[in-house]
């Protein structure tokens, strides 16, 4: 378990407790992590009897829908008046699973203009935004798994029940891929089984969340895969592309192809892979994955205005379809100067 400073969980708990209406905003795009953590301190402020808003800056993936107290999210692009009154009469705003403004897109001068203390609780990279309480632990899996931590050390696990439990365990499994990868700390099994002792029935959410798919999702994925992978083994990189015509064409909703960046990591040889997603005439959501000490943070960092983790991360491109694409060709010789340095090192 993280050892917090004495002086961060008892300025943690003097702020949760002074509090009356408090505030949870996600990053935009809502993966399970984000979802699962935010979700499991609503049910858990809840329980101590503060009156929560939970904020998503837009709608969150529909086969996340399933989580207890989903429904009651403020999305920001649905209820912009609702979400405005929260952030102008909050005692308090958490800030989790995102560590730059720029992640939440228009409803960053809100929560930046909020006359109320902010407290971030975050495991991505490099924190760049400021707050009463930076909590920032880029070696732990999820924000989940940190949160459990945070509360725990705050004396306020005691408030978490089945519905926060299972959220937060929504988050471990799904930013560890069901603790398949990132998932050595021996700590993390020790909140798993602290969180299935509160009544979280694990198998039956990983069949929620692993294999459960609509048939857009199944027709999608399997066309992605047989018509739209791109394999460069002189690159030892694979690319995924889908056009805005081709996500109207199968119907696709957010979170139909959650995960598609990571099959072709499977393929011998293939060391990082790039998904491209067309989502407006002039904008091109950008993930990568990778293996491995290849770094795809530094690369959407540095070319996508993006960011995340070492083997995961992600980004946008302003630009046409084929502009996109033509741009992540001209970055394959840098990349291979990347790899070049691996096998250096290596040697």
């Amino acid at each position: 378990m993280t050892a917090f400073s004495r002086d961060i969980i008892d300025r943690f708990t003097s702020l949760v407790n002074a509090a009356k209406r408090i505030v949870i905003v996600c990053h935009m795009t809502p993966d399970g992590d984000a979802m699962g953590s935010s979700l499991c301190l609503m049910h858990t402020l809840r329980a101590m009897g503060k009156h929560v808003t939970a904020i998503s800056p837009d709608a969150y993936p529909r086969n996340l829908a399933f989580l207890p107290g989903a429904s009651d999210i403020s999305v920001a692009t649905y209820h912009h008046e609702r979400v405005r009154y929260a952030l102008l009469h909050a005692n308090l705003v958490f800030c989790l699973d995102f560590n730059d403004l720029k992640r939440i897109d228009r409803l960053a001068p809100l929560v930046e203009g909020a006359r109320c203390p902010r407290i971030m609780i975050d495991h991505h990279l490099n924190p760049a935004m400021e707050g009463d309480i930076l909590i920032s632990h880029p070696e732990k899996s999820s924000t989940c798994a940190l949160l459990f931590e945070v509360l725990k050390a705050a004396g306020m696990d005691r408030y978490i029940d089945t519905d926060a439990a299972t959220c937060c365990c929504a988050g471990m499994m799904t930013d560890t891929g069901n603790f398949a990868y990132n998932a050595n700390d021996p700590a993390l099994y020790s909140i798993l089984a602290s969180l299935m002792e509160r009544g979280v029935d694990k198998d039956s959410l990983y069949n929620r969340l692993f294999n459960t798919n609509s048939l857009s999702r199944i027709r999608i994925m399997g066309y992605c895969q047989y018509a739209k992978t791109l394999v460069l083994p002189e690159h030892r990189c694979a690319i995924i592309t889908l056009s805005r015509e081709e996500t109207r064409e199968f119907g696709y909703t957010k979170g139909d192809t959650e995960g598609l960046v990571n099959i072709p990591l499977s393929i011998p040889g293939i060391v990082f892979s790039i998904y491209l997603r067309q989502d407006e005439e002039n904008y091109v959501k950008v993930s990568m994955r990778s293996k491995g000490d290849f770094s795809v943070k530094e690369i959407c960092e540095k070319h996508f205005g993006g960011g995340g983790h070492h083997n995961a991360a992600g980004g946008e491109i302003h630009a046409s379809f084929e502009e996109a694409f033509a741009k992540i060709l001209d970055i394959m010789p840098e990349c291979d100067l990347m790899l070049e340095r691996m096998n250096e090192d290596r040697q």
